[in-house]
């Protein structure tokens, strides 16, 4: 390697460290005894013994790989299916089945908005949403967190022009949300293409677990909504969902991240499924998950945390500097807990937290041990 470029990320990882942002692969090994807080696993699925029965019953037919792109001879059945299953649940006409999240982000926010076109942001979008849409060389125009008044200003600016409009239902490092309801009626008034990422929505929010405009009661009313397979379904992948076909169809023939990589494995789909059905069967367990949330914020304000109010499996404790972050991280570990420190620049800078993820199943003495473990770690 050129000793120039080596020296360059010799001083950049070295600041890094100084400054708390140095990252580490840590392997999890396979009976780990820690509680887990930190995946996004939140409703116990990738270990249900159906999901894992499904998966398996895939392999030994399927193999262990789609072996080709989907569009050679990686789509099979269970895909197919899969994306039947996704769209009715959602009350949508035509999925799309992609490998990832950060893939399918990609794909719709660099594939849709074109040079000349508006892309209205929330300020705290997903790394992926931002990446896409820089990428179509639309305008990117950012509005401040789930600040829906100034939205609506940005829109009168830009009137005339093609606009889309890009949130999530629930924040992936606040676990907060915008208010849908209203984002419904500013799209009637304004006209522009709604795009919603529901992908920490989906399992926990809605009657049937189909995520946050269920439970608002505007089910089905944003243009394109993403979703993911990653998270509450317990698999891989993630999926598009639009009222119009010609989405599907465009990204197909022009989504580089559908057209060129070797698609995801039959037994992904397979176990997608198995969660889907699951999270339906459970309607009635939602309430239980909200009321876990609660309690586990009402714990932490009353040993004297800043906590939003809220019901979502996602509780930020912003702690601030990173340094402080990643000790608290560490002595939690350390006492049986293992949680996220989240930093710059996935969080803004002075915005470091840890970020708590709840999960079905989690017990009261779970909480009470976790709070006092991490009132210990801050004193």
């Amino acid at each position: 390697m050129n000793e120039g470029l080596r020296q360059r990320l010799a001083a950049d990882l070295a600041e890094r460290k100084a400054q708390g942002l140095l990252r580490q692969l840590r392997p999890r090994t396979v009976n780990d005894p820690q509680l887990n807080l930190a995946d996004n696993d939140y409703l116990g699925l990738a270990q249900h013994p159906l999901v894992i029965a499904a998966a398996t019953q895939a392999l030994e037919k399927w193999g262990a790989s789609a072996s080709a792109s989907p569009l050679v001879t990686g789509y099979t059945t269970l895909h197919a299916e899969l994306e039947t299953a996704l769209a009715s649940w959602h009350g949508y006409p035509p999925a799309l089945v992609m490998n990832s999240g950060y893939a399918t982000n990609g794909a719709v926010l660099g594939g849709l908005p074109r040079a000349g076109d508006v892309v209205l942001a929330d300020r705290l979008i997903h790394a992926s949403i931002i990446d896409g849409i820089l990428r179509s060389g639309a305008r990117l125009i950012r509005f401040p967190h789930n600040d829906l008044d100034t939205l609506e200003m940005r829109l009168l600016e830009v009137a005339g022009r093609e606009i889309f409009v890009v949130t999530e239902s629930i924040y992936s490092m606040d676990g907060d949300a915008p208010d849908l309801v209203r984002l419904v009626e500013l799209r009637k008034r304004h006209g522009f293409t709604w795009i919603l990422d529901e992908a920490h929505a989906t399992g926990w929010h809605g009657a049937t677990g189909s995520g946050l405009q269920a439970e608002q009661g505007v089910n089905a009313q944003a243009d394109i909504v993403i979703g993911t397979l990653g998270k509450s379904l317990g698999s891989q992948g993630a999926y598009m969902l639009c009222h119009a076909a010609d989405v599907r169809e465009s990204l197909i023939h022009n989504a580089g991240e559908f057209i060129y990589s070797t698609y995801l494995a039959p037994s992904a789909a397979a176990a997608a499924l198995a969660a889907l059905n699951l999270i339906q069967s459970w309607e009635a367990e939602r309430p239980t998950l909200h009321a876990l949330s609660r309690a586990w914020r009402q714990g932490l304000l009353e040993i004297g945390l800043v906590i939003p109010l809220g019901h979502s499996p996602i509780i930020p404790i912003v702690l601030g500097d990173p340094l402080k972050t990643q000790r608290t991280a560490t002595a939690l570990a350390e006492a049986g807990f293992i949680v996220s420190a989240i930093r710059p620049p996935t969080v803004p800078a002075g915005t470091s937290r840890l970020r708590v993820s709840l999960r079905r199943g989690l017990t009261e003495s779970d909480r009470i041990r976790f709070t006092a473990a991490l009132k210990g770690a801050l004193s």
